[in-house]
């Protein structure tokens, strides 16, 4: 068979495109949409990874698209994800140390959030995690605050006999424990809990307050400022074998990409909180704000409940309780 000169070159093509098809793919899920900061911060590390053209590309699958939200750590284990942007608590039935990623009065702002995303805290964390072949890329928390529909939230007694949403099953047990009744629902369900009667307060994310209207039915917010009590730490989280199967160059454009999300992510959340406070201004809710007594006397309820029932049920609980409230 003659070879010409023009199916050689055709054969180096296909060649070359073959090649270009077997760079590596990797599959990050989500559950947000494409505009929220989440988001964001998984496109920049996508982003980055595709500059520095290491033969390597994050696919976003966002929307629940891929995954349900609460069923994605086990499929990142188990290496059938690669990546995620996940609320680390959503894990604590398989690693109940991460219950304490959304645990009142851990974090009082968002350079102590970065602080403790540093700490021997996280180390310990991030050794559970590589436990299920999972590790960190970008660290991140965002914050929340509270609503009343008649009054202003700012220490435990402004909750006494009210009906309260919170965020998570330890704000419940706190809020619970400085007197409230517990009415649990998604902070979708909010608006209308508290637009018929069914809800006196909340307690939600910062971004949710906004995206959900809740300043139409409410008289008064207190945001996440220089004192906050909720926290949730939402980092972006690789599966481990995964990212050590790579070779030198896309580890580094990854590690590169985070550092840079992760900056972002620092930056953005605190935008959300003061963002949220300008939204309820013009509104015409007031706006109230938590004093350092104030977080002092929520942290003496949470010791006596969230706490101790956090210690109670986890058997290296309180060394790991005690290295999160050292970080100042």
């Amino acid at each position: 068979m003659t070879i010409t000169i023009r199916s050689f070159a055709v054969g180096l093509t296909c060649l070359a495109a073959a090649t270009n098809l077997s760079a590596a793919e990797l599959r990050l899920s989500h559950q947000w949409s494409n505009q929220d900061v989440r988001h964001q911060v998984a496109q920049i590390v996508a982003d980055e990874v595709a500059a520095a053209n290491v033969d390597l590309e994050i696919k976003i699958f966002g929307s629940k698209s891929l995954f349900k939200p609460r069923e994605q750590y086990k499929p990142l284990s188990r290496g059938q994800l690669d990546m995620t942007v996940f609320p680390l608590s959503y894990a604590g039935g398989q690693q109940p140390a991460f219950n304490l990623t959304l645990m009142p009065g851990l974090v009082k702002n968002h350079d102590h959030a970065a602080r403790l995303s540093a700490s021997p805290f996280m180390e310990a964390l991030e050794a559970k995690m590589a436990e299920d072949d999972v590790m960190v890329l970008v660290h991140g928390y965002l914050a929340g605050g509270f609503v009343g529909k008649d009054k202003c939230i700012t220490k435990p007694d402004d909750v006494k006999g009210l009906q309260t949403r919170a965020a998570g099953k330890a704000f419940e047990q706190m809020l619970a424990g400085a007197g409230a009744s517990i009415a649990s629902m998604a902070s979708s369900e909010i608006y209308n809990a508290m637009q018929t009667g069914v809800l006196n307060a909340a307690n939600t994310s910062s971004s949710s307050f906004v995206s959900y209207r809740i300043y139409e039915q409410v008289s008064c917010y207190t945001p996440a400022g220089d004192y906050a009590l909720w926290f949730m730490y939402q980092p972006l989280l690789m599966n481990k074998s995964t990212f050590e199967g790579l070779n030198d160059a896309q580890q580094a454009a990854l590690l590169a990409g985070a550092e840079k999300a992760e900056a972002f992510y620092l930056a953005e959340a605190k935008k959300q909180d003061a963002a949220s406070v300008e939204v309820y201004q013009e509104a015409g809710v007031e706006i109230a704000e938590m004093s350092a007594d104030d977080f002092a006397a929520w942290q003496a309820v949470a010791k006596d409940t969230s706490y101790k029932l956090f210690v109670d049920e986890v058997s290296d609980g309180q060394s790991l309780l005690d290295m999160a409230l050292a970080v100042e």
